[in-house]
């Protein structure tokens, strides 16, 4: 996928870098494989507001997406790459030999014209989906169940990639897109390649507004507001931490940096190995 860079005309234009959608084929999306999607405002079932800086943007249909891969061992032909509103991802339609539609992720160099298939004894090639213990080992993979028959979780956005380094006593050794490596049942299916749109995190998208047709509302600083509002806030002029100096925190105090949220004794630990890498320090 390229990037359109712009003119600096404007201040607008200055940064801005968005998606060519060179690879998309198709716009009008497939009718049948679509269900309605409401907007929640970031309210809950009481419309009280439990999810902020979410609201507005324009109206999505939902792709109905075959993250479980469900017809096995018939082969199907891509026939588009299309957009997808709810993802980072681009999503490619496949027609099997029945005739039936469906929507898979579309992996970096899917074309039209090319087959996948999923089952046991599909070829490790582009786009198949296949367990992990039929898949060679140092293969790049997305789409990755958890569980067998859930349907994938792991690795599904734009440009993710994990790796199959090992098999061991019925258990496949993946090292995630965070550099975590997990123990994950070698029944598990899995997708080869990379998840395409692999520009994506390049995307600027030079103006507020655009953030806006998305549905993301502005996200304003703790120390920006008053001592009423924010722990962080008030204070003589710029002040860190409303007057005191201490830890920056969220709204409703709690450590918004270096506080580990993970559980202590969660159940897939069992499965952890490796935790991910830790960040580089500047």
């Amino acid at each position: 996928m390229a990037l359109k860079e712009f003119r600096p005309l404007t201040p607008t234009l200055r940064f801005k870098s968005l998606p060519a959608f060179d690879e998309i084929t198709k716009w009008r999306p497939e009718r049948s494989l679509l269900e309605s999607k409401k907007k929640s405002g970031g309210r809950n079932n009481r419309g009280r507001l439990t999810s902020r800086h979410i609201g507005g943007g324009h109206k999505q249909k939902y792709r109905k997406v075959d993250f479980k891969r469900r017809k096995r061992g018939v082969s199907a032909e891509v026939v588009a790459i299309e957009y997808d509103p709810n993802r980072s991802a681009r999503i490619a339609l496949i027609k099997y030999a029945d005739g039936e539609l469906s929507y898979i992720l579309a992996p970096n160099g899917l074309r039209v014209g090319s087959m996948v298939a999923a089952g046991d004894d599909v070829a490790p090639e582009l786009g198949n989906a296949l367990p992990l213990r039929a898949i060679p080992l140092g293969t790049n993979i997305h789409n990755i169940e958890l569980t067998p028959g859930r349907g994938g979780q792991v690795a599904r956005s734009a440009g993710q990639q994990a790796t199959l380094t090992n098999i061991e006593a019925d258990y496949a050794l993946v090292k995630m897109p965070s550099g975590e490596i997990r123990r994950i049942h070698e029944n598990c299916f899995a997708t080869i390649g990379q998840v395409g749109n692999v520009d994506h995190m390049n995307v600027s998208s030079g103006k507020a507004g655009r953030t806006r047709w998305q549905g993301r509302r502005p996200h304003v600083r703790g120390v920006a507001m008053n001592p009423v509002d924010h722990p962080m806030g008030g204070g003589q002029g710029k002040s860190k931490g409303g007057g005191g100096r201490h830890h920056p925190v969220s709204p409703w105090g709690q450590l918004a940096k270096g506080f580990k949220t993970r559980s202590k004794h969660k159940p897939s630990d069992r499965f952890i190995l490796e935790r991910k890498r830790p960040k580089k320090k500047m």
